[in-house]
C-alpha cells in the first residue's frame, strides 16, 4: 500500500510516536526501519489499505502516521504495529513502546531519558526549567508533530512536573 514521505502527510493525519531510552546503533536502526517499512507496505484496516508514513529522528524517535482520508486505522491494525515493535525488542536491546520516560536535551544538547520522578527532581534542583527542550510523544496528529514534538517544558505537559 502507499507509503509516502512523512512530510507529505496532511496535518490531520493520525500519528503515533515511539521512543527509545538510548540511541539505537546503526544496525538496530536499520533492522527497525526495515521491519516497520515492511509492515507499513502491507498495512490494512478491515481490508482497506492504509496510506502511511514513518520518520526517524535523533537516533531514538520513530513516528508513524496514517492519512485517514480514505481509511481509518482500526484497533486491530494498530495492535499489529505495536506487536511488530514488541517483537523487535530483543534485536534492538530496548523497547520503543510507551514506558513513561521523559526525553529532554541537557545543556550540552544531548538527549537524555529519565523517569517522570527523576525529571521532577531535576526540576526541583533547577537542572531543568521551563526553558529546557523536551520531546512530547503524546502528539496525535502530523500537525502536532510538526508544531510541538520538540518544544520547551513550559509549553508542554512537562511543566506539571516542574511545579
Amino acid at each position: 500500500m502507499p507509503v509516502i514521505p512523512f512530510e507529505a502527510l496532511p496535518d490531520r493525519a493520525r500519528v503515533w510516536v515511539f521512543a527509545s531510552e538510548e540511541p539505537l546503533t546503526e544496525s538496530a536502526r536499520d533492522q527497525l526501519l526495515g521491519a516497520v517499512d515492511a509492515y507499513l507496505a502491507k498495512w490494512q484496516a478491515h481490508g482497506q489499505p492504509l496510506t502511511s508514513a514513518r520518520t526517524w529522528r535523533d537516533d531514538r524517535f520513530l513516528a508513524v502516521g496514517v492519512d485517514q482520508t480514505d481509511a481509518y486505522a482500526s484497533g486491530c491494525s494498530i495492535d499489529g504495529l505495536f506487536r511488530t515493535l514488541q517483537l523487535l525488542r530483543p534485536v534492538l536491546g530496548t523497547t520503543l513502546l510507551p514506558g513513561g520516560c521523559v526525553h529532554y536535551r541537557d545543556p550540552g544538547g544531548d538527549i537524555r531519558a529519565v523517569t517522570r520522578d527523576a525529571f521532577a527532581d531535576l526540576g526541583a534542583s533547577g537542572a531543568v526549567t521551563a526553558e529546557t527542550t523536551v520531546f512530547d510523544p503524546t502528539v496525535a496528529t502530523a500537525a502536532e508533530w510538526r508544531e510541538r514534538f520538540e518544544t520547551t517544558a513550559g509549553r508542554s505537559w512537562h511543566h506539571a512536573l516542574l511545579a
